[in-house]
């Protein structure tokens, strides 16, 4: 129990890179000051490192928290470490990324796959239905590259127009999407536009293609500020809404609600918005002033 009486949480999050994150730790900073008490971060200080992740673990144990909200990095590796939280009596509901625990009470994110899909469609539809587009995935460790992937082949089997330019890593960072770009235009690769599989990663490609002087339609999710922001400067077509702050928000409330003895949903998954040129201005704002959705909308009865 936090020393000011309330609950303590103890929220994992991936990285301090990725601004998704900072909105994930708002969304649950804010949550639980609401219920009066207070979260507690534990971020690897090398992004998405697993066992820097696991190693967190323990020193969260160590104070004690009376609820975790945990980002896993990788959805099997963490399963030692999270048997040690359920040993200790301590809940865990899981957001974003899946673990493959069967003691976790609840997971709340997105459908990923759907996601992608319909942010396929939507670049798809921009190309009128005919391109080469490049795919820059995130990480390999994530659950939610993969689901990601596969909604972005499943649009593209329904395009025959379109084609597969190529596939590259760009591990969810902006600095790895940016050298992913630049190896494809040194490579001389052919492509009309790229989807990536998230805005920091989009942000790096638009940061290689504006240096080597070309333009191409980008496409990302996330809806993180800074894509929010190269929406409205033209740079980056669209972005999927999958709002971290907002899941995050939602999975720390249901844990604290889990410890007023109300009883959960074992999944939570929030709809996504495309986010474009027509409809930004409701996201260009900084993630303190963001709305995050009622639990009475996000878990209908």
């Amino acid at each position: 129990m936090s020393a000011v009486g309330g609950p303590l949480v103890a929220v994992f999050t991936k990285n301090l890179t990725n601004p998704a994150y900072d909105g994930a730790r708002a969304g649950a900073d804010r949550v639980a000051a609401r219920f009066g008490g207070r979260a507690r971060h534990f971020v690897p200080t090398i992004p998405d490192d697993v066992d820097q992740q696991i190693a967190l673990v323990d020193t969260a144990l160590a104070e004690r928290p009376d609820a975790v909200v945990m980002i896993p990095a990788h959805p099997t590796a963490l399963l030692p470490a999270l048997a040690k939280v359920h040993a200790a009596g301590i809940p865990v509901v899981t957001a974003v990324s899946r673990a493959e625990d069967p003691q976790v009470l609840c997971h709340v994110g997105a459908d990923d796959e759907a996601v992608a899909f319909g942010i396929a469609i939507y670049l798809f539809d921009h190309l009128g239905g005919r391109g080469d587009v490049l795919l820059v995935g995130g990480h390999p460790n994530s659950s939610t590259t993969h689901d990601r992937e596969r909604g972005f082949r499943a649009s593209v089997a329904q395009h025959p127009g379109i084609r597969i330019a190529g596939v590259v890593r760009g591990d969810y960072q902006r600095e790895p999407g940016r050298a992913a770009m630049e190896r494809v235009l040194a490579e001389g690769a052919r492509f009309d536009a790229v989807f990536a599989a998230n805005d920091q990663s989009a942000l790096g490609v638009i940061d290689a293609l504006k240096a080597a002087g070309r333009r191409a339609p980008v496409v990302g999710v996330n809806a993180i500020p800074a894509a929010v922001t190269a929406i409205r400067a033209g740079d980056l077509l669209a972005t999927a809404a999958y709002d971290a702050m907002s899941i995050a928000s939602i999975a720390a409330e249901a844990v604290l609600r889990h410890l007023r003895g109300e009883r959960l949903q074992r999944e939570i998954m929030l709809p996504v918005a495309i986010v474009d040129a027509a409809n930004c201005a409701a996201w260009d704002v900084p993630y303190e002033a963001r709305r995050t959705p009622p639990w009475e909308t996000a878990v209908p009865h």
